[in-house]
């Protein structure tokens, strides 16, 4: 048997603008840290260890790592970044204000873009300065592996491979694994262990620093999955989390 964690990154400066974050490195706000550092602390409780952990190339889901270890007393665990764990590329959209992007295309399209599975966004443009190959951080990376844009489907089709050829293996060996991330790639590896269709993967939400544990036999099934909550402030996320409008409304 093993454990694995997924843990979305705090909330961040971004949110409480309305804005598109994706691969943009939208920093944790005071909240965000608060909220890791009682993930953390439910962590611990839970009397939960890790051989490893995982995360992004962005600091708002590093520094959330950052302080889920402090509270674990792991600082000194192995981690392993991962641009595949990266946040859908949102394309054109990202930076702006999403009550802005509905006015200007439309507040049906712009639901689209964020909730249906498979609606693209706009790319971004040769020369564009968010293009992620013009970003010396992905330097090392073969450019056409890059997005200029995303849906939700190509998002977790860049997980995949990622957890067929990393983190499968590591859980077949009983590793316990802690992957701090954010909300599209975790639903890409939520879509590859649970083997959700493309429109429950898009229905799949996360709670900002809510810790997902699942138990998983030797043949990566499912044994167990649980949700983490420490005091009120998670447990309002996570109700909050789980009664959100569904995509006729693209502002929030």
């Amino acid at each position: 048997m093993s454990i694995l964690v997924l843990v979305r990154h705090g909330k961040t400066e971004w949110s409480s603008q309305n804005r598109f974050a994706g691969w943009a490195d939208a920093p944790l706000s005071a909240t965000g840290e608060q909220e890791a550092r009682l993930a953390g602390q439910s962590l611990a409780a839970a009397g939960l260890r890790f051989d490893l952990c995982c995360t992004s190339y962005l600091s708002r889901a590093t520094k959330t790592l950052e302080i889920l270890l402090e509270e674990l007393g792991q600082r000194d665990l192995p981690v392993e970044r991962s641009w595949r764990l990266n946040e859908r590329h949102y394309g054109a959209l990202q930076g702006f204000n999403r009550a802005k992007m509905a006015l200007q295309y439309g507040n049906d399209k712009v639901a689209a873009w964020r909730r249906s599975f498979t609606a693209e966004p706009p790319a971004l443009p040769d020369g564009d300065p968010r293009l992620p190959c013009l970003d010396p951080l992905y330097a090392g990376i073969d450019p056409a592996l890059l997005p200029r844009g995303e849906s939700l489907e190509q998002a977790a089709a860049r997980v995949a491979p990622w957890w067929r050829d990393f983190l499968a293996p590591r859980l077949g060996q009983g590793e316990n694994v802690l992957v701090v991330a954010h909300t599209s790639s975790i639903r890409g590896l939520v879509r590859e262990i649970e083997g959700l269709s493309g429109e429950e993967a898009a229905g799949f939400r996360i709670a900002t620093a809510l810790p997902v544990v699942y138990t998983l036999d030797a043949g990566l099934n499912v044994a167990g999955r649980r949700e983490l909550t420490a005091g009120w402030s998670s447990r309002l996320r996570k109700f909050i989390n789980k009664h959100k409008p569904g995509t006729r409304i693209s502002w929030i």
